[in-house]
């Protein structure tokens, strides 16, 4: 098998305390995940965001700052069994909407992907989200300079 990193950029879009993300079905089981999705060859960061949110929420977002860095090498966490060969590298943008967006899939969703909704900061974990690790920094985001390297964590 040939094994490559892949980037992925994603889009965090904070407002009155909530978080939209994308809810997905893996077999049973729901969980939930940041907009955004891999970048092709020779298209910059902010471009891959802005093309992977109007696939998926079908929204034109404005992509500002980079907030988080995160390497996933899946042999290295709970889902190795399924995905043992995975190395993505994320890059995690602080995005904006439109005051007036409401929460809808776009024309090419996400495999698996169930419905895009606002969850409140406080029931991230209660929305079964990941990556896990960003949780504090979502809650608290003026604490930490950015950008953030989170390492290879879930």
């Amino acid at each position: 098998m040939k094994e490559h990193v892949r980037n992925s950029v994603k889009a965090v879009i904070i407002t009155d305390g909530k978080i939209l993300l994308l809810q997905k079905r893996d077999g049973n089981s729901l969980y939930s995940v940041l907009p955004g999705g891999g970048q092709k060859t020779g298209e910059p960061l902010p471009e891959a965001l802005r093309r992977e949110c109007l696939e998926e929420i079908n929204a034109r977002v404005v992509v500002g700052e980079l907030l988080f860095v995160r390497d996933y090498i899946s042999g290295n966490h709970e889902f190795a069994e399924s995905s043992a060969h995975a190395h993505q590298v994320e890059f995690l943008f602080a995005c904006q909407l439109s005051d007036d967006y409401q929460p809808c899939s776009g024309p090419t969703p996400d495999r698996g992907q169930q419905q895009v909704l606002w969850v409140p900061l406080s029931a991230l974990e209660q929305a079964n989200f990941y990556p896990r690790a960003v949780v504090p920094y979502l809650r608290q985001p003026k604490a930490a300079g950015h950008p953030v390297y989170l390492g290879d964590v879930n």
